[in-house]
């Protein structure tokens, strides 16, 4: 024989159930009530219990995983610049590469090179 599994009601659950239980005034509705729901009359003294020590709140959903730390986006914002710092870098090293290159082919045809002075506009 397969037994039965017990059941796990969530905070939301209790909280609905308290609440209809509350508003039950004729004689017999809570009854029936916990006869719809099978329950048994000792699950509503728990849950006002805890209502009343404020334990349902505690037990609503709470997010999953790790808690957020600012610290890692922190982090991870310095490694994503400290790399772009390097492949600016790197591209700057190749740039001067070339313009070096340049200057020495230019110097070699004997093409003339603008001053630094004159930042190469001749008006």
């Amino acid at each position: 024989m397969k037994k039965k599994r017990r059941r796990k009601f969530t905070a939301a659950y209790k909280l609905r159930i308290l609440k209809e239980a509350d508003a039950c005034t004729l004689p017999g509705q809570i009854g029936a009530l916990l006869r719809r729901e099978g329950l048994h009359s000792s699950h509503l003294t728990t849950w006002r219990r805890q209502r009343d020590e404020g334990q349902l709140k505690a037990l609503s959903p709470r997010k999953r995983g790790r808690k957020p730390n600012p610290d890692r986006h922190l982090a991870k914002r310095l490694a994503q610049l400290e790399r772009e710092n390097q492949r600016l870098r790197d591209q700057i090293k190749k740039a001067q590469t070339i313009i070096k290159a340049q200057k020495e082919i230019s110097d070699l045809l004997g093409i003339p090179q603008p001053h630094p002075e004159t930042d190469g506009n001749s008006s």
